[in-house]
């Protein structure tokens, strides 16, 4: 039942990340890599909703393992920085990296706390 529930779950994160990366990009014009800044972002967002809301381990698996898990991307997250360091856009980079990575926690705090108030 877990299997199918993370399956369940990734099968609306994907086209999600795919179709907001492409709807995001399509609006900036920067070169920066905005759409997977966008899902990262909003995926620790949700999750720490999951777990600050003490979620059960079902829906655990749907939202936080499945859709979140397919939503976000550290790998397209670490190609688009490694690129922006290639094209000599250093400052991009580390930019992106920060900002992801910071961004990234604070949103998965604040989901914690709204969570728990939950």
């Amino acid at each position: 039942m877990t299997v199918l529930l993370v399956v369940l779950g990734a099968a609306v994160g994907a086209p999600l990340r795919h179709a907001t990366d492409r709807i995001v990009q399509a609006r900036h014009s920067t070169g920066l890599p905005w759409g997977t800044f966008a899902v990262n972002v909003a995926g620790s967002f949700v999750l720490g909703l999951v777990v600050g809301a003490g979620a059960s381990p079902e829906v655990t698996a749907l939202v936080g393992t499945g859709f979140c898990g397919a939503l976000t991307t550290y790998s397209t997250f670490a190609l688009e920085t490694v690129t922006l360091g290639e094209r000599r856009r250093r400052g991009a980079a580390v930019a992106n990296a920060a900002g992801s990575v910071v961004l990234g926690l604070a949103a998965a705090g604040t989901g914690l706390l709204l969570g728990a108030l939950v």
